[in-house]
């Protein structure tokens, strides 16, 4: 059985996992896919394949979802991702009960061409920032409400802050969400809905931090317990959710990373061993054991898979 590891920029984690895989000599091989053009319906040579770029990469995507029709086993979902937004997860997390800071999703300030005000007839406008900031509050945080990471992200201080970043963002869908004076931030990764690290992180200078006992027990244990929640009502298998903590309550702040740091110069060596250790875990029993494409072919169907 083969496993293909689908890579972008990252030059430490996916060589490691791949020795790794292969060092244990559990009845599967790992190797970098090489794909060019793709045949309608191609039967995919991976049994599983770790996608860590196609959020990155369309072509990329569409080769993966054509992969899951034939059988192969991906990791993430990429039916799941493509449907996947920050908003949809911020209310879902809500819904079952998990602190998150106040959010609002805000209209486009542009559009694409052949968009016009005809076609936008059924928004509000001007929108009315007075109630939107009395709900959010400032200082605050923007950012697009599709993609993971820091991408397009901006602090909001003022009210004329928050008018020019929403003019800068063009046609990027954005939400306005409130920001939480936190004591303690973790970026808690999770691995196959159960195998959860909680790392301490400093948003500020980026950067993974080494602390032994950095939350209490019980925040530790609601932090584990929450990224599983989230994770198993996401379907994703490899993400990372990021909690801001104040006054030992945890709010999920970010939960839609599915290709999560994981170089050794990012992570560090404590948690690159871990990460390398886990992956290859969950990529070997999946190759294994995990189940394949449906036969019933139903878009809510590949979301299972």
């Amino acid at each position: 059985m083969k496993i293909g590891i689908l890579v972008g920029r990252e030059e430490t984690f996916p060589p490691a996992l791949i020795n790794e895989i292969n060092r244990r000599k559990a009845g599967v091989t790992a190797e970098y896919v090489r794909v060019g053009g793709i045949r309608m319906a191609e039967p995919c040579e991976y049994d599983l394949i770790i996608d860590r770029i196609s959020h990155e990469v369309p072509f990329y995507r569409a080769y993966l979802k054509n992969a899951v029709l034939s059988g192969s086993r991906v990791i993430n979902n990429p039916f799941w991702c493509s449907a996947d937004d920050k908003f949809f997860n911020y209310s879902l997390a809500v819904k079952m009960g998990i602190a998150v800071p106040r959010t609002v999703l805000l209209p486009q300030k542009a559009y694409k061409e052949g968009v016009v005000a005809e076609s936008l007839r059924n928004l509000k406008y001007p929108l009315n920032w007075d109630e939107i900031l009395d709900y959010v509050g400032l200082p605050a945080f923007m950012k697009p409400h599709d993609g993971g990471g820091w991408r397009g992200v901006s602090r909001i201080d003022t009210r004329e802050e928050l008018m020019r970043k929403f003019d800068e963002s063009g046609s990027d869908c954005m939400v306005l969400q409130e920001y939480i004076p936190f004591d303690h931030y973790v970026r808690s990764y999770c691995i196959g809905k159960k195998e959860v690290c909680p790392m301490p992180y400093d948003p500020i200078f980026r950067r993974y931090l080494v602390v032994d006992d950095y939350l209490d027990p019980q925040t530790d244990a609601r932090v584990r317990r929450e990224t599983i929640l989230i994770n198993k009502a996401l379907g994703y298998d490899i993400n990372t959710v990021e909690f801001a903590i104040a006054d030992g309550v945890p709010y999920a702040i970010d939960y839609m990373n599915p290709a999560p740091d994981a170089d050794w110069w990012s992570v560090g060596s404590v948690y690159f061993k871990w990460m390398v250790e886990k992956v290859a875990d969950l990529a070997i029993d999946a190759a294994l054991h995990g189940e394949r494409a449906p036969e019933s072919y139903r878009w809510d169907e590949f979301l299972k898979c």
